[in-house]
C-alpha cells in the first residue's frame, strides 16, 4: 500500500484560527485500538492510550481545543479548534508574518501539523512502552479539512458520533463493505457542498 503523498492546502496558514477536521489512521490501518461490537466501540489498552492523549491535547497548546471526536479500531477522527492568530508551544507571539511566511517553506512547522506530529508521537511511545515487541505505528501523514460553514460542522459531529455505527461502511475499514472507491467521494458525501477542489485534499493510497 502506498503511503499518503501531503494533502495540505498551498498556501493555507494551518496555525490560524479556526475548526479543523483531521483523521489518523494506524500504519496499514491495523486494528491497534479495539473492537466494534454491537455497534459500539470497546477500546483495547491501546486505544485507551489514543483517546486519553487526545482529551490531553489543550494541556499542551495554549488556546486549542477538542471539539467531537472518536477512536476506531484503526484511526482517530477529531475537530479540533484553534483560537486566536498565534498559538501553541511552537509559535512566538511576535513577528507573526515573518514567522508565517518563513513556515510556508517547510509546512510542518505549522500548528496543525505540530499538535498532530505531537500526539502521534507521544500515543506511539506510550504503546511501544507497554511491553518489548510492540512496534505500533501510524500511517505517513494525516487527512485534514478546514471547516467552512455550520452545515458542514455538524455533518461532520454526526459523523464522528455516528461511525463506530457505520464501521461496516468506512473506507478506513480493510474488512468494511464501503460503496465508495476513494476517499475524496467519501470525505466529499460527508462533509458536504462547500468542498471543491480548493478545500478538498484526497487520500492517496
Amino acid at each position: 500500500m502506498r503511503e499518503r503523498e501531503k494533502n495540505r492546502l498551498k498556501n493555507y496558514n494551518y496555525s490560524q484560527e479556526g475548526y479543523y477536521f483531521v483523521t489518523i489512521c494506524t500504519k496499514d490501518r491495523e486494528e491497534w485500538f479495539g473492537s466494534i461490537e454491537q455497534e459500539s466501540m470497546n477500546l483495547s489498552r491501546c486505544g485507551k492510550i489514543a483517546h486519553d492523549f487526545w482529551v490531553g491535547i489543550p494541556a499542551h497548546f495554549e488556546n486549542v481545543g477538542i471539539d467531537e471526536f472518536s477512536v476506531v479500531p484503526n484511526h482517530i477522527h477529531g475537530i479540533l479548534i484553534i483560537e486566536g492568530d498565534m498559538v501553541g508551544n511552537a509559535y512566538m507571539r511576535s513577528h507573526q508574518r515573518n514567522a508565517f511566511m518563513h513556515s510556508l517553506q517547510d509546512r510542518t512547522k505549522m500548528l496543525l501539523s505540530k499538535i498532530i506530529q505531537q500526539y502521534k508521537a507521544s500515543v506511539t511511545r506510550k504503546i511501544n512502552s507497554l511491553q518489548d515487541g510492540l512496534h505500533f505505528g501510524w500511517q505517513r501523514s494525516f487527512y485534514d479539512h478546514v471547516i467552512r460553514n455550520d452545515k458542514s460542522l455538524d455533518n461532520l459531529r454526526q459523523y464522528i458520533i455516528n461511525n463506530p455505527l457505520k464501521w461496516e461502511l468506512d473506507i478506513e475499514n480493510t474488512k468494511g463493505n464501503s460503496p465508495h472507491k476513494n476517499c475524496e467521494d467519501y470525505y466529499r458525501e460527508i462533509i458536504g457542498k462547500e468542498v471543491g477542489n480548493a478545500s478538498m485534499r484526497s487520500l492517496h493510497r
